[in-house]
Protein backbone atom coordinates (compact mmCIF):
# COMPACT_ATOMS: atom_id res chain seq x y z
CA UNK A 1 0.00 0.00 0.00
CA UNK A 2 3.09 2.33 0.26
CA UNK A 3 5.37 3.72 -1.90
CA UNK A 4 8.97 3.73 -1.30
CA UNK A 5 11.36 6.20 -3.01
CA UNK A 6 15.03 5.95 -3.70
CA UNK A 7 17.00 8.98 -3.86
CA UNK A 8 20.58 9.55 -4.25
CA UNK A 9 21.92 12.31 -2.19
CA UNK A 10 25.43 13.75 -3.52
CA UNK A 11 27.42 16.80 -3.30
CA UNK A 12 25.17 18.91 -5.55
CA UNK A 13 22.02 18.27 -2.86
CA UNK A 14 24.45 19.42 -0.13
CA UNK A 15 24.81 22.41 -1.24
CA UNK A 16 21.06 23.03 -1.95
CA UNK A 17 20.41 21.81 1.77
CA UNK A 18 17.51 19.15 3.17
CA UNK A 19 14.77 21.55 2.20
CA UNK A 20 15.65 20.94 -1.34
CA UNK A 21 16.12 16.98 -1.02
CA UNK A 22 12.93 17.00 1.02
CA UNK A 23 10.76 18.84 -2.11
CA UNK A 24 12.88 16.51 -4.42
CA UNK A 25 10.87 13.69 -2.44
CA UNK A 26 7.88 15.75 -2.23
CA UNK A 27 7.39 15.43 -5.85
CA UNK A 28 8.13 12.28 -6.50
CA UNK A 29 5.38 11.09 -3.93
CA UNK A 30 2.79 13.30 -5.48
CA UNK A 31 3.43 12.00 -9.20
CA UNK A 32 3.20 8.18 -7.52
CA UNK A 33 -0.26 8.68 -5.55
CA UNK A 34 -1.54 5.16 -5.44
CA UNK A 35 -5.13 7.32 -5.92
CA UNK A 36 -6.39 7.93 -9.20
CA UNK A 37 -9.42 9.76 -8.04
CA UNK A 38 -6.78 11.84 -6.13
CA UNK A 39 -4.24 12.38 -8.72
CA UNK A 40 -3.16 15.91 -8.97
CA UNK A 41 -4.93 17.19 -5.84
CA UNK A 42 -2.16 16.30 -3.30
CA UNK A 43 -0.27 19.07 -2.00
CA UNK A 44 1.83 19.30 1.18
CA UNK A 45 2.72 16.50 1.29
CA UNK A 46 5.16 15.29 4.01
CA UNK A 47 5.41 11.42 4.18
CA UNK A 48 3.85 9.01 2.31
CA UNK A 49 0.66 9.39 1.05
CA UNK A 50 -1.25 5.63 2.26
CA UNK A 51 -5.14 5.47 1.00
CA UNK A 52 -7.65 4.35 2.63
CA UNK A 53 -9.90 1.05 1.48
CA UNK A 54 -12.65 3.36 0.27
CA UNK A 55 -10.68 6.51 -1.16
CA UNK A 56 -10.85 4.37 -4.76
CA UNK A 57 -9.18 1.69 -6.59
CA UNK A 58 -5.67 1.38 -6.24
CA UNK A 59 -2.94 1.16 -9.06
CA UNK A 60 -1.41 -2.50 -8.35
CA UNK A 61 -0.53 -3.03 -11.71
CA UNK A 62 3.20 -2.70 -11.60
CA UNK A 63 2.58 -1.79 -15.88
CA UNK A 64 1.55 1.09 -15.11
CA UNK A 65 4.27 2.90 -13.50
CA UNK A 66 6.96 4.53 -14.71
CA UNK A 67 10.15 2.53 -15.82
CA UNK A 68 12.32 4.50 -13.23
CA UNK A 69 10.43 3.43 -10.51
CA UNK A 70 10.43 -0.24 -10.97
CA UNK A 71 13.35 -2.46 -9.33
CA UNK A 72 13.68 -5.84 -11.21
CA UNK A 73 13.76 -9.17 -9.27
CA UNK A 74 14.31 -12.46 -10.69
CA UNK A 75 14.88 -16.03 -9.65
CA UNK A 76 17.92 -18.81 -10.35
CA UNK A 77 16.00 -21.85 -12.10
CA UNK A 78 19.31 -23.72 -12.83
CA UNK A 79 23.04 -23.74 -12.51
CA UNK A 80 24.12 -24.00 -16.39
CA UNK A 81 27.65 -24.50 -15.18
CA UNK A 82 29.31 -24.38 -11.71
CA UNK A 83 32.28 -22.06 -12.11
CA UNK A 84 33.71 -22.41 -8.77
CA UNK A 85 35.86 -25.08 -7.72
CA UNK A 86 33.98 -25.92 -4.50
CA UNK A 87 37.58 -25.31 -2.59
CA UNK A 88 38.28 -22.93 0.01
CA UNK A 89 40.59 -22.06 2.75
CA UNK A 90 39.22 -21.60 6.41
CA UNK A 91 39.45 -22.07 9.69
CA UNK A 92 37.87 -25.08 11.96
CA UNK A 93 36.45 -24.87 15.37
CA UNK A 94 33.27 -26.66 17.33
CA UNK A 95 30.08 -26.04 17.37
CA UNK A 96 28.77 -24.06 19.80
CA UNK A 97 25.82 -26.36 20.91
CA UNK A 98 28.24 -29.18 22.79
CA UNK A 99 24.65 -30.99 23.87
CA UNK A 100 23.83 -31.46 20.23
CA UNK A 101 24.18 -34.65 18.19
CA UNK A 102 25.81 -32.64 14.94
CA UNK A 103 28.47 -31.52 17.89
CA UNK A 104 29.89 -35.61 18.15
CA UNK A 105 29.09 -35.32 14.57
CA UNK A 106 30.86 -32.54 12.43
CA UNK A 107 32.85 -29.34 13.28
CA UNK A 108 32.36 -26.06 11.76
CA UNK A 109 34.37 -24.81 8.66
CA UNK A 110 34.71 -20.73 8.28
CA UNK A 111 36.01 -19.83 4.80
CA UNK A 112 38.87 -16.92 4.69
CA UNK A 113 36.55 -15.86 1.73
CA UNK A 114 32.85 -14.66 3.16
CA UNK A 115 31.29 -15.10 -0.36
CA UNK A 116 31.69 -19.21 0.63
CA UNK A 117 28.95 -20.60 2.95
CA UNK A 118 30.34 -22.16 6.10
CA UNK A 119 30.67 -25.88 6.04
CA UNK A 120 29.83 -28.56 8.17
CA UNK A 121 33.09 -31.11 8.17
CA UNK A 122 32.89 -34.65 9.56
CA UNK A 123 34.95 -34.85 12.94
CA UNK A 124 36.83 -37.70 11.51
CA UNK A 125 38.68 -35.36 9.06
CA UNK A 126 39.86 -32.97 11.82
CA UNK A 127 42.96 -33.74 13.59
CA UNK A 128 42.76 -36.34 16.16
CA UNK A 129 43.62 -34.24 19.37
CA UNK A 130 41.14 -31.17 18.12
CA UNK A 131 38.24 -31.79 20.26
CA UNK A 132 40.45 -31.83 22.96
CA UNK A 133 42.19 -28.89 22.09
CA UNK A 134 40.62 -26.70 19.63
CA UNK A 135 43.04 -23.46 20.26
CA UNK A 136 46.09 -25.56 19.14
CA UNK A 137 44.32 -24.93 15.68
CA UNK A 138 42.64 -21.83 15.91
CA UNK A 139 45.36 -20.02 13.83
CA UNK A 140 46.25 -23.15 11.31
CA UNK A 141 44.65 -22.80 7.72
CA UNK A 142 42.91 -25.70 6.25
CA UNK A 143 41.11 -26.49 2.86
CA UNK A 144 37.93 -27.44 2.45
CA UNK A 145 35.82 -28.89 -0.42
CA UNK A 146 32.32 -28.93 -0.38
CA UNK A 147 30.47 -31.65 -1.71
CA UNK A 148 26.58 -30.49 -1.36
CA UNK A 149 24.53 -28.20 -0.08
CA UNK A 150 20.80 -29.19 1.08
CA UNK A 151 17.80 -26.56 0.37
CA UNK A 152 16.67 -26.71 3.97
CA UNK A 153 19.98 -26.14 5.43
CA UNK A 154 21.76 -22.70 6.21
CA UNK A 155 25.59 -24.80 6.12
CA UNK A 156 27.08 -26.51 3.31
CA UNK A 157 29.10 -30.16 3.79
CA UNK A 158 32.07 -30.57 3.30
CA UNK A 159 35.01 -32.59 3.48
CA UNK A 160 38.48 -31.34 5.26
CA UNK A 161 41.60 -31.93 2.08
CA UNK A 162 44.59 -30.10 3.93
CA UNK A 163 46.20 -28.95 6.89
CA UNK A 164 48.17 -26.00 4.77
CA UNK A 165 50.30 -24.33 8.08
CA UNK A 166 50.12 -21.34 10.12
CA UNK A 167 47.74 -18.26 8.87
CA UNK A 168 49.95 -15.44 7.91
CA UNK A 169 52.62 -17.40 6.27
CA UNK A 170 53.45 -16.65 2.74
CA UNK A 171 53.43 -20.42 1.50
CA UNK A 172 50.19 -21.78 2.79
CA UNK A 173 48.45 -18.39 2.05
CA UNK A 174 49.56 -18.84 -1.79
CA UNK A 175 49.26 -22.34 -1.85
CA UNK A 176 45.18 -21.62 -0.35
CA UNK A 177 44.92 -19.47 -3.65
CA UNK A 178 46.20 -21.28 -5.85
CA UNK A 179 44.25 -24.37 -4.76
CA UNK A 180 40.90 -22.17 -4.73
CA UNK A 181 41.15 -21.31 -7.80
CA UNK A 182 42.40 -24.85 -9.73
CA UNK A 183 45.68 -23.66 -10.42
CA UNK A 184 47.62 -27.12 -10.64
CA UNK A 185 51.34 -26.38 -9.06
CA UNK A 186 52.47 -29.51 -8.63
CA UNK A 187 55.87 -30.51 -10.18
CA UNK A 188 56.32 -30.70 -13.73
CA UNK A 189 56.91 -34.39 -14.63
CA UNK A 190 59.75 -35.90 -16.26
CA UNK A 191 58.48 -36.48 -19.41
CA UNK A 192 57.49 -32.73 -19.69
CA UNK A 193 60.97 -31.71 -18.05
CA UNK A 194 62.22 -33.41 -21.21
CA UNK A 195 61.03 -31.02 -23.93
CA UNK A 196 63.15 -28.36 -22.75
CA UNK A 197 66.46 -27.87 -24.36
CA UNK A 198 69.19 -29.90 -22.54
CA UNK A 199 72.05 -28.38 -23.69
CA UNK A 200 72.40 -25.16 -21.78
CA UNK A 201 72.95 -22.15 -21.86
CA UNK A 202 70.11 -22.08 -24.56
CA UNK A 203 69.73 -19.33 -27.18
CA UNK A 204 67.03 -18.81 -30.22
CA UNK A 205 68.76 -19.07 -33.15
CA UNK A 206 68.69 -16.13 -35.88
CA UNK A 207 66.96 -18.75 -37.85
CA UNK A 208 64.37 -18.46 -35.92
CA UNK A 209 64.28 -15.25 -34.96
CA UNK A 210 63.97 -14.26 -38.52
CA UNK A 211 60.59 -16.14 -39.19
CA UNK A 212 59.52 -15.21 -35.01
CA UNK A 213 57.63 -11.87 -33.92
CA UNK A 214 59.78 -10.62 -30.76
CA UNK A 215 57.74 -9.45 -28.24
CA UNK A 216 60.59 -8.99 -25.92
Amino acid sequence: PDVIIEAQFDDNDAEHGQDHLQDMLTDDIKKLSLDNGEKGKAAGVTGVHRTKQDDGPKVNDPRLLPDEFLQRTAKVVYILEKKHSRAATGFIKLLADRNSELFKRCAMFSPVDHRVPRVYVPLADCPPDFVTKPEAYSQMLFICRIVDWKEDSNFASGQLCKSLGQAGEIEPESEGILTEYGVDFSDFSPEVLECLPQNLPWVISPGELAKRRDLR
